[in-house]
């Protein structure tokens, strides 16, 4: 009874997150296309002008709804590359694993479509994860990542967040603002089962990225987490020593090119309604020019 209490609030409070996270006030029409890149036909849509940022969802979330705000504000000073990732969205499923791996490579694939030698990345869970696997798979495309709420290694989480994807069910989301967006989105609208079992797969799998390969990443990393996100604390701070921090004296030693931020009262979920504190944080770290 208690656990099925904690993925009703999850539930609630992702079906909150996906039905009041904003809409455009605005805003121009984007490009919008498919590229077609590992056997999928990746949705995407450019939004503003200036210099690229790839933005990568989280599991179950798409371009609209999702990101509107997010994509308002950046796409300020920036060329916001929205996409769809595998199975997400307009972006139709395909009889592939869905992995951090996989992902990252049709980002790659997207820019080398785009003919886009390089870009930052914000990503948000599934979408921070992948940006996060894209430094270690893709260092050449990449100059500054943002990771919110995402770990390298599966025991990144804490036991409950883990615990919760073992009673998770696709009939969870019947009649929800989560399926009927898919739905309507998507090309197969009567395979979300199909597609709810892909993402579990994913969410059960093992996966370590390795200390060694993401520390010899050279990319700036920005670690942004809520302080009740589901990722340990130690693993947070394990993952910043990894890229230089940790163990500065900031006013007396040079500070590394990586950042982290741990918003309060802030959970895995709501960091998506943090908008407002989180976007000035990403501008700055995007701007911030090397140290001499």
């Amino acid at each position: 009874m208690k656990k099925m209490k904690t993925i009703t609030a999850i539930l609630f409070s992702l079906f909150l997150t996906i039905t009041l996270s904003g809409t455009l006030f605005g805003q121009q029409k984007p490009t919008t296309g498919y590229a077609p890149v590992n056997g999928l036909k990746m949705y995407y849509e450019i939004h503003g002008s200036g210099e690229p940022v790839i933005l990568l969802h989280g599991a179950f979330m798409a371009i609209s709804g999702d990101w509107n705000d997010w994509i308002n504000e950046l796409a300020k000073t920036r060329k916001v590359i929205a996409v769809e990732m595998q199975g997400h969205g307009r972006t139709a499923d395909i009889n592939r694993d869905i992995t951090f791996e996989n992902l990252a490579d049709d980002v790659a694939g997207l820019l080398d479509y785009l003919k886009i030698p390089s870009a930052d990345i914000v990503g948000y869970s599934l979408g921070g994860g992948t940006a996060l696997q894209f430094t270690i798979r893709h260092p050449e495309k990449v100059r500054k990542v943002v990771s919110i709420s995402a770990p390298i290694r599966r025991d990144g989480w804490v036991k409950a967040a883990d615990e919760v994807w073992q009673n998770f069910s696709w009939e969870m989301f019947k009649g929800t603002p989560t399926e009927s967006e898919w739905k309507k989105l998507n090309p197969n609208p009567d395979k979300f089962p199909d597609f709810f079992n892909h993402i579990k797969a994913m969410a059960l799998r093992p996966f370590d990225f390795g200390a060694d390969k993401f520390k010899a990443t050279k990319a700036p990393i920005f670690f942004i987490h809520g302080d009740v996100d589901g990722v340990r604390f130690e693993h947070i701070a394990e993952m910043f020593r990894l890229k230089g921090g940790g163990e500065i004296h900031g006013d007396i030693q040079p500070r590394p090119a990586s950042r982290l931020a741990i918003l309060p009262d802030t959970t895995h979920v709501t960091l998506m309604n943090r908008m407002s504190t989180i976007v000035p944080l990403i501008n700055d770290f995007l701007d911030a020019k090397p140290q001499n």
